[in-house]
């Protein structure tokens, strides 16, 4: 048999050496973190959240108004852009939905929580670098979900707008706020208000626990957000109850022009962990 250079080389077998260490196995995937089932918890849980969430903001107050500020500077430019545009009735739908996008404003928030709750010491560069490390994760995920629902909701509510006002959409209702408190201006507010609450309570349900989650412990997107649902179904008086002390106290924040956020976000945001912490109360913060 002639051997050439296209024939295959013979592959030389390795010699063991008996004086090394043999290399360890690798360790197992541990996979996604369990999670617990939801607690039932009683109306006396939202004072009590409400009080842990100001004491966390006493506790720290420079990141809860960092985290707050860039929501108060949104609605500033929001206000001013629609103002000096003449369209201020545009400001009605991104004021009505507020509530819908203010949960991801927590994200920080809950890590401080977490840090005073395992007595973590507060360090700017910690806290930043894991919400920064979030990006790597499930939140931009979920802020997807809270987006996308928020604009849905402003496309919406212009909908709604055009569809009950007709030619009326032409008028300054700023200048004539009487248009809104007859006839179909009444209907539509109704109408608007009504579909607003259920975008609302959709997205409530959705991360009540499921932001939290997510930020907590190792799990995928769909798995948090069914959490979610049945911490809520498992206590739904309790949480409709919550999500109204929720919106009320955003709209109050948000009346003199957005000020009153800086102090009702971190106080929501902290608050909102300890809910959590409350729903799920198996569930160890990470180390």
């Amino acid at each position: 048999m002639v051997v050439t250079d296209s024939d295959p080389k013979p592959i030389p077998t390795p010699i063991p050496d008996p004086e090394r260490e043999p290399l360890p196995d690798p360790l197992p995937d541990p996979g996604p973190d369990e999670i617990p089932l939801p607690a039932v918890i009683g109306l006396d849980a939202i004072p009590a959240v409400l009080a842990a969430g100001w004491r966390d903001f006493r506790r720290a107050p420079a990141f809860g108004l960092l985290f707050a500020a860039f929501y108060v500077m949104g609605g500033l430019v929001l206000t001013t852009v629609a103002t000096a545009a003449g369209q201020e009735w545009w400001l009605m739908p991104f004021v009505v939905g507020f509530p819908l996008i203010a949960p991801f404003a927590a994200v920080g928030l809950y890590e401080v929580s977490r840090r005073i709750e395992s007595d973590r010491p507060l360090i700017w560069r910690e806290v930043l670098a894991v919400v920064i490390a979030q990006k790597d994760r499930q939140v931009p995920s979920m802020a997807m979900v809270i987006l996308l629902m928020f604009m849905f909701w402003v496309f919406v509510a212009h909908t709604i707008f055009a569809l009950f006002m007709g030619v009326s959409a032409l008028t300054n209702i700023t200048s004539s706020p009487e248009v809104l408190l007859q006839g179909r201006g009444l209907v539509m507010l109704v109408a608007g208000t009504a579909i607003g609450a259920g975008f609302a309570a959709l997205l409530f349900s959705i991360t009540v626990v499921g932001l939290p989650l997510i930020l907590d412990r190792e799990v995928d997107l769909a798995s948090a957000i069914i959490a979610s649902f049945q911490a809520v179904g498992a206590n739904l008086p309790v949480m409709l109850s919550w999500a109204l002390v929720i919106a009320t106290l955003l709209f109050a924040g948000i009346v003199p022009l957005f000020l009153g956020l800086f102090i009702v976000l971190p106080v929501l945001g902290h608050a909102s962990w300890h809910m959590y912490r409350l729903l799920m109360p198996d569930a160890e913060p990470m180390s």
